[in-house]
């Protein structure tokens, strides 16, 4: 299953709670933190340019984006219950401006900061405040059922934003740049539509799901905005905008390099690269005569973006050790042929186990190193680590422990589990740690084509630390590049079993990736010396058993 999540559709403003009205918004207000900010509001409208504000009203700019590329102080703007209508209304009355009544899509913002947008249907969805965008998405992770205790707030808008921003901007500078407001404010103050509507939405939904939000949290609210126009003409305008990049100060270069504007246009762009206005733009930015009125090269919106609610968690992870009791159960699932190789796998039975109680979208299964189906993984296990993608739940400690007795109390008695915990992303870096280090031990059932000698006995249990070279092995080179590999036998003991002269068990312990098997037939003398080789005999392994994996880390 993917993570993605259904969008939450809301087809008529009637659907969501509105507060239109100022008396509304202020009853409301006396009950909040933060009340709405009329008078400042009043008095940071009536600081801007009132024919300036006219101008942008009248080519179908929105109130916020009008606001926000002036930087108004404290972004009041974004107060999560100021109505849109009300916002409009008071700039239209400062401005002396009277629009025709008809709503209209942002030429700018595409209708982001008008809270309005397509869902999957294509129904155009509107919403007075940001107080009602919050609500819906708060109703999407609830939907969900995600338990959190904190969210990241992401958003992704079309790059069609900023080319249009880029060209108002030039107009407005071929226009006003003369004007004593325009190098104090217009330069260095305009707020990014991302932030804009972040700063809207994140209180009110840090109050509808009771948690705070934070960069750094687990879980993600993705707010992803699309738009036809952007999707259908990419081609046109890859040739209409190149990108450039700029070696010294940020700004907008067209493509003769004859600078545009020269400072930061917006706070949420890159740093290092620029758009470079062409085509019909260009041709009013060369232009030095100022206009008497402002004219962009900007098309008239006739419909919003399209929005897509993703709510999701990063990955979780549970970490322990495995034991695999059965020599007919692989390690991962395996499949050749459409054929099933063994009855199970150690990754599905503890995956299929832990995923319902995380209430996860799908799971990765993770191991320091692997055993061959037919060998057994006893002792102290090996170390796994199990990630969990889109978990709702994170289990509790007791829960951890009540998984653990679920596996180890399973009917066929073929995998169980040790030390299981919940463990964040540095149990990555501990598994790739503890790999590098690790030390295994085996026990090996082996057959000799002589009798057993207590000489052989005493020899091999002198052999410490004794280097190998291994050729990649015969029955492996269909899947490994055929490399040379330097291996250490840490020690080795021989135990023998009564009534056999010919049988015995062989103990080792060894550098990780060491080939066993291999180690004691000589695989054709691709692995010098051997077991074989030392004893002067032929040497086959009839059983193997790892018994230990030496992981401090882990």
């Amino acid at each position: 299953m993917s993570n993605e999540v259904e969008s939450v559709q809301v087809s008529d403003v009637t659907e969501v709670n509105q507060l239109s009205s100022s008396a509304a918004v202020e009853s409301h207000a006396g009950s909040c933190d933060e009340e709405m900010p009329l008078q400042l509001l009043n008095e940071a409208v009536r600081s801007i340019p009132n024919h300036v504000v006219k101008a942008l009203l009248s080519i179908g700019v929105c109130s916020r984006c009008v606001l926000r590329i002036f930087g108004t102080e404290d972004r009041i703007y974004c107060h999560p219950l100021l109505p849109q209508s009300m916002l409009r209304s008071i700039l239209e009355e400062v401005a002396g401006f009277k629009s025709e009544g008809n709503f209209q899509i942002c030429s700018i913002c595409l209708g982001i900061l008008q809270f309005c947008y397509c869902d999957d249907k294509e129904t155009m969805v509107k919403m007075e405040s940001p107080n009602d965008m919050a609500l819906i998405i708060a109703q999407l992770v609830k939907k969900e059922g995600h338990q959190i205790d904190g969210f990241s707030l992401e958003v992704s808008v079309p790059q069609l934003i900023l080319e249009n921003e880029s060209s108002l901007l030039s107009g407005m500078k071929k226009r006003y740049e003369s004007e004593p407001w325009f190098q104090e404010r217009l330069l260095s103050k305009c707020v990014s539509v991302k932030d804009v509507l972040k700063f809207a939405i994140t209180k009110p939904l840090e109050t509808l799901l009771d948690v705070k939000s934070s960069t750094a949290g687990c879980f993600r609210i993705r707010l992803t905005y699309t738009h036809k126009r952007a999707s259908n003409n990419s081609v046109e305008r890859n040739q209409g905008f190149k990108r450039r990049k700029i070696g010294k100060e940020n700004g907008l270069h067209n493509v003769n390099d004859e600078p545009v504007i020269t400072n930061k246009v917006c706070s949420d762009y890159s740093a290092d690269e620029t758009i470079s206005v062409t085509g019909s733009s260009s041709n009013i930015l060369q232009d030095q005569e100022p206009s008497e009125h402002l004219t962009i090269p900007i098309d008239k919106v006739s419909e919003p973006c399209q929005l897509v609610y993703l709510c999701y968690r990063t990955h979780i992870y549970l970490c322990g050790r495995y034991l695999k009791f059965s020599r007919n159960v692989s390690q991962t699932r395996w499949i050749i042929d459409e054929e099933r190789m063994g009855e199970a796998s150690v990754e599905e039975i503890i995956g299929s186990n832990i995923l319902p109680m995380c209430q996860g979208d799908n799971y990765k299964f993770h191991a320091a190193g692997r055993e061959d189906i037919d060998v057994r993984m006893l002792g102290s296990g090996r170390p796994f680590l199990l990630e969990i993608q889109n978990a709702r739940r994170v289990p509790s400690e007791e829960t951890v422990n009540e998984i653990e007795s679920k596996i180890n109390g399973l009917e066929n008695k073929l995998v169980g589990v040790k030390n299981l915990k919940v463990v964040g992303s540095q149990g990555w870096t501990l598994m790739r740690e503890g790999e590098a280090e690790k030390q295994k031990q085996y026990c090996a059932l082996v057959w000799i084509s002589r009798p057993l000698e207590d000489e052989d006995v005493q020899s091999i249990s002198l052999l410490n630390d004794m280097k190998i070279l291994q050729k990649t092995p015969i029955r492996v080179l269909h899947r490994r590049s055929p490399l040379e590999r330097e291996k250490i036998i840490h020690w080795m003991k021989i135990e023998r079993i009564a009534g056999s002269s010919q049988y015995f068990l062989l103990h080792l312990c060894t550098q990780a990736g060491t080939y066993i098997k291999e180690f004691v037939h000589g695989d054709l003398g691709r692995t010098q010396p051997s077991i074989g080789s030392i004893l002067g005999c032929r040497a086959e392994i009839l059983r193997l058993d790892v018994t230990d994996v030496k992981m401090d880390s882990f």
